[in-house]
């Protein structure tokens, strides 16, 4: 039985004295009507209206019976409005800072196709895991390790000047006899790339090749990390898209070979399925990455 719809019939009834008026205000016929009354009646065990009358005269059972049915139709509405609005209220996404306006703006009219309104929060790699787990966000593009990941950007170097060779290898940053690892040339980590599976490979290489500790080195944001790499020979750990934004020349890394890596995580599996299957390729875009299981782009050579 519909208890909701038999109640409102029941109550619409009471308020009209009539079952043709009281199901016209309930928008249904009203042969619908008195079957919905009698089924809440059968559900109840008692009568609610004296049939003895032409009109529908409550009985003292359906008198103390009716503040109920009246808060139960009540109820049903809140909850069919909080259900609409909770349909259409936005999905708080954290994304990478380095998301552009636009790919964020064709990720978001992605999301509308999809029946989804994004609020984007673009934040650091540590500060969306954060947030994801404090659940101010209900769901974000995590930095995973690659074999892992549902995107894959690989990660090269960017320079202000051409660097004439198709690798660079993190050797060739190592400073000449008599001189000090400070005045070495530096490859500056972005905050993006500020996590293990990027940085702790490029450290311990950095330490087995005896570089100076500042020469491999995360830099606050990446308008400083530019920054330095426009007004000296420094490099940049950047992919390739990124370089090209800057300004600068881009090779790849010979060794450690690095990417970053990204999966869309929510609160449940279920729900990250759901927001991962209309966004992947919007997404893909917004991170210049691969899909999992599609072969990387290859580098976009600026010089």
């Amino acid at each position: 039985m519909d208890l909701v719809g038999a109640c409102r019939a029941f109550v619409h009834v009471s308020d009209r004295g009539s079952f043709t008026l009281g199901a016209a205000a309930a928008r249904i016929p009203q042969p619908v009507a008195s079957r919905r009354v009698a089924a809440l009646e059968r559900h109840l065990g008692g009568r609610l209206f004296d049939r003895s009358t032409r009109r529908a005269v409550l009985t003292p059972f359906g008198r103390e019976v009716l503040p109920a049915a009246r808060r139960l139709i009540l109820l049903a509405e809140e909850l069919e409005y909080d259900a609409e609005r909770a349909r259409h209220s936005p999905v708080r996404l954290a994304v990478p800072e380095v998301c552009g306006t636009r790919d964020l703006a064709a990720l978001g009219a992605a999301g509308r196709d999809a029946g989804l309104r994004l609020d984007f929060r673009q934040v650091p790699p540590a500060a969306r895991a954060d947030a994801l787990r404090d659940r101010d966000v209900h769901a974000a593009v995590l930095a995973v390790p690659p074999d892992g990941a549902a995107w894959t950007v690989p990660l090269g170097v960017g320079a202000a000047a051409r660097p004439g060779v198709r690798a660079v290898y993190l050797e060739t940053l190592r400073v000449g006899r008599g001189q000090r690892p400070s005045t070495g040339r530096r490859l500056w980590i972005q905050p993006e790339d500020d996590v293990p599976h990027v940085r702790d490979p490029l450290l311990r290489l950095r330490d087995a090749l005896g570089l100076g500790p500042a020469q491999i080195a995360v830099a606050p944001s990446l308008a400083d990390a530019a920054t330095e790499v426009l007004v000296s020979s420094d490099l940049l750990l950047c992919p390739a898209g990124q370089a090209e934004s800057l300004g600068l020349y881009w090779c790849e890394l010979g060794e450690p070979v690095l990417a970053r890596g990204y999966d869309l995580v929510a609160e449940s599996t279920e729900e990250s399925e759901r927001l991962r299957d209309p966004l992947a390729d919007a997404l893909a875009h917004c991170l210049d990455a691969a899909p999992s299981g599609a072969a990387a782009p290859g580098p976009r050579r600026t010089d």
